[in-house]
């Protein structure tokens, strides 16, 4: 499940450089532009462009340019400065004249930009839940349908709501048809996720995070927003549903690393009839390579353990970085000689507008 290679990109330049290819290559050229700006930032002499420049660790690992990323949307989504909107709406597009105004509001802005570099940014994508519900239906074939789940690295609990969304995935509906959450990617590839068979049903979904965001709160959902793409379509919409679920029943998250929870749900006594499973999207690469380690440890051990009447299962939608897609895979144990094995099912649009299906 691990996937470093990408991570390993320690050197400013280079890791600048694959954040904004990435940002290129999923719709959003304009977030590209002013994420290799900051080049020049880390030219200039202000706060931020020194500490970006004296910045102790991996530069892509860290997630350094999302973070100087976000703190200047929030600019514009707070109202406190509103140039960047020429930017994202493609008015301006010669990257001199990006560098300039993003070298200007820094500049103008060295107080608020600064500690947006404190912390990763949350990037929970409520469409990254097409591939994690198609994963769960496979699933649902292979071991009890009755799933109680736990989501590493859940933010804000985006994802960790996913029972409560409405998903049109190819041929497959699923969930409430009443949501306000819509989930319909592009599907792609051979064939669709099998139906939902007899008994399919998500009994629970708790989510950790080390820092938790509350989306009841407007100022915690605005530094949400600050980290969406401006100008990846959909995504503000998808948002403010995942608020308006969240104000009616707050998603079930707990401030916690993700080695000790795992530990914790694992150790949680497991009725009969119902299978286990930990889901993340787009977290694992940001995990200390110890901290990969001991959850594969600790997966793997309960794994050996597992039974038909009590499964445990391993849902990953993680970064491909040949491809820059989403690539969703399958683990699981129930006392079967397919135990453990790896199937990957699909490779997504990093925000879920496509999904290009390969499972069987």
């Amino acid at each position: 499940m691990s996937n470093e290679n990408i991570m390993a990109i320690e050197e400013f330049a280079k890791a600048l450089d694959w954040q904004a290819v990435h940002a290129e290559q999923n719709d959003a050229p304009c977030t590209a532009r002013v994420v290799r700006a900051l080049a020049k930032v880390r030219e200039g002499n202000t706060a931020t462009g020194r500490r970006i420049a004296n910045w102790e660790g991996l530069t892509l690992k860290d997630a350094l340019p999302l973070r100087v990323a976000g703190g200047l949307h929030h600019l514009l989504l707070t109202g406190t400065d509103d140039r960047l909107a020429r930017v994202y709406s493609g008015q301006i597009s010669d990257q001199r004249q990006v560098d300039a105004l993003v070298c200007n509001l820094v500049e103008t802005y060295d107080h608020l930009l600064l500690p947006w570099l404190d912390g990763p940014p949350q990037t929970n994508e409520a469409g990254r839940a097409a591939s994690i519900m198609a994963g769960l239906l496979w699933l649902a074939h292979k071991v009890a349908p009755k799933f109680e789940l736990y989501e590493l690295g859940a933010s804000a609990g985006v994802l960790t709501m996913l029972e409560r969304y409405r998903f049109q995935l190819g041929e497959t509906a699923v969930g409430p048809e009443t949501s306000p959450m819509q989930i319909s990617p592009e599907w792609r590839g051979k064939g669709f996720p099998p139906k939902a068979p007899e008994g399919f049903e998500i009994l629970s979904v708790k989510g950790c995070d080390v820092a938790t965001i509350d989306l009841s709160d407007p100022q915690s959902a605005l530094k949400l927003k600050s980290y969406v793409w401006p100008d990846a379509p959909g995504r503000m919409g998808r948002i403010d549903a995942a608020i308006e679920l969240a104000s009616e029943s707050p998603p079930d998250l707990v401030q916690q690393d993700a080695g000790p929870f795992v530990e914790d749900m694992l150790a949680r006594p497991q009725s009969e009839g119902r299978t286990k499973a930990m889901f993340h999207s787009i977290m694992w690469q940001y995990m200390p390579v110890e901290t990969q380690e001991a959850i594969t440890a600790a997966v793997e051990a309960a794994g050996a353990e597992a039974t038909s009447a009590r499964p445990l299962a391993w849902v990953a939608l993680e970064t491909d970085p040949a491809t820059f897609r989403h690539e969703l895979r399958v683990r699981y144990w129930s006392g079967s000689a397919e135990d453990g094995a790896t199937t990957v099912l699909s490779h997504a649009h990093p925000h879920g507008a496509w999904v290009d299906w390969s499972g069987a």
